[in-house]
Order: structure tokens, then sequence, then C-alpha cells
């Protein structure tokens, strides 16, 4: 596959060559200050919470194929997503980069580096907001396999093969928090049961510039340590959606095969008391049928 990760310096190429659609997800108030010039600021990409009830899943893709139309993409443009730094959102520019591909948009890049490394490159910055010309969003509904729901969720649970991949902050990991939002944000602490762990930070490295993410190779040696493979289906999770986008991303990048996303996360699931969970601090290391 093409690198879905853009440098600062192939944008502003790309954006004399061909059209593009640039969206800022960050909050309205960052976007104020200054933008990248044109971009269009869906800060919905990233608070917007989803439950994957089947109202709630065809809630999620009318509302972002309508602010998507309305930012200007019809197919035709490139639509590439930033944030303020590639730590500093949560993953909130890859969130766009898994709804724009959840939808089936044919062409979707985030900008490596975000915000911060488009200014270090002392590219030019406006506070002038754009009035994009509204656009025909077309849903590709195959495309929306990538999306599981907690039914699905549930039923991979305990089952060989599959890897359920939890990439939370250690401290969600451990069960001490339910959330980035407050210890006690959500009913409970824990994790998904036989669920796996990899931070969503080491998807990245730190560089001179700020984080980046590592190359192909240094991504499947993380995979590698918790089973997976190129060709493990990968069940992925966070709290709703963002740091596991930001993980998406990664593995799709380094050639990972089957990966799909529960958006509903921790902040769906630990709320269903129905739902099973695993309590306290992980003691147990599951490989042998991860690798299958």
């Amino acid at each position: 596959m093409t690198d879905v990760l853009i440098s600062a310096g192939e944008l502003a190429d790309l954006a004399t060559r061909e059209p593009c659609v640039i969206i800022d997800t960050r909050n309205p108030e960052a976007y104020g200050a200054g933008h990248i010039p044109n971009a269009v600021n869906v800060h919905e990409i990233f608070t917007y919470l989803a439950t994957s009830t089947p109202e709630g899943m065809s809630e999620l893709k009318t509302k972002f194929a309508d602010a998507f139309g309305k930012a200007g993409l019809s197919g035709k443009e490139t639509a590439v997503i930033y944030e303020q730094s590639m730590n500093s959102g949560f993953g909130q520019s890859c969130r766009g980069y898994f709804l724009l591909t959840m939808l089936g948009y044919p062409k979707v890049k985030v900008l490596h580096g975000g915000f911060d490394a488009w200014a270090a490159k002392g590219m030019p910055v406006t506070t002038e907001v754009p009035a994009p010309k509204p656009a025909s969003f077309s849903v590709v509904p195959e495309a929306g396999d990538i999306l599981i729901d907690a039914k699905t969720m549930l039923a991979a649970v305990g089952k060989p093969g599959i890897a359920l991949l939890d990439v939370r902050d250690v401290d969600e990991w451990i069960g001490d928090s339910s959330s980035p939002y407050g210890k006690d944000f959500c009913p409970r602490k824990g994790r998904i049961p036989g669920a796996v762990w990899l931070e969503w930070y080491r998807m990245m490295k730190p560089t001179a510039e700020g984080p980046r993410f590592k190359s192909k190779d240094e991504i499947l040696a993380e995979c590698a340590t918790v089973g997976i493979t190129q060709n493990t289906p990968v069940y992925l999770y966070c709290f709703k959606g963002a740091r596991a986008s930001n993980t998406f991303l990664a593995l799709k990048n380094a050639g990972v095969k089957d990966v799909r996303m529960y958006f509903g996360s921790w902040n769906e699931w630990s709320r269903d008391p129905a739902l099973p969970i695993e309590e306290g601090l992980p003691t147990e290391v599951r490989l042998t049928e991860k690798a299958a």
C-alpha cells in the first residue's frame, strides 16, 4: 500500500498539483489562532462518541458523510488530516483517517508531525476561514467492515487466532483508571478478557522534531512481542477510537492485512454490566493461541 503519512513539504507540493481538502481536527480555539491555509475545521472527528447499536453505527456514518461533504470532499480530492502533533491529540488526526476509510473514501493522507511540523518548516499559517464548496460525499457500504460492534468483539473473546489489541495508556490497562478523562469517568475499570496490550505510544518514537511513527519493520517488531503478525486478524480498542486509530494507521502502513476497530471501545464496553471484564493487574500472558 502507499504510505498514508505525508510530510509538511510533501503536502505543500501536493496542494499545488492536485485538488486537496485539508482538515484540521483541533479545537476551534487552536484553529482560530492559526492554521494551514484553506484548512477546514472539523473538531467533531475527535469529540464524537459512538455507540455500536445499529442506530448508533448508522448515525456515525451519516454524521461524518455529511461533515466531510460539507468540507468539500467528493471523492476526487485527496483528504489531508492533521492535529497539533502526533501525540498531543490522542491520535485525533488518525481518527479522521479511520472514519474516512470506514466510509470508503479513496484518497486519505495524514500530515506526519501535524501542525507543529508544518509551522517548524516555516510554512504559511493563516487565520482566514475558508468557505468550502459543499460536495456530494458517497459512502461505500462494504468499507464499513473495519468498524466492529460490541457483539462482534464479545464473540471474539477467547477465540484463538484473533488478537484483541488494547492500546490504552498503562494506567487504564492495569485497571487503575477508567479513562483519559479521569479515573472514575466510567463505571468499571479493567480490560476486555483475553486482550493483549501495546500502548499506542509504542507505534511512534521521539525525534528532534517531536514524535514520529516507527518504520514498518519496527512496528512489526512491536507486534511480534504480543504474537501479532501481518496475517493475524486484529480487533483494536482504546477508550473512544482515537488512540486505536493511531495504531490502526501504523498497522495498516506496516502491512497487517486484517485490522478492524471496536469504535465504541472502553467508553461503551465498561458501561454495560452484561459485558465481561478482567480487573486488577494483568498477570497472565497469552501468546500461544495468538500466533496461529
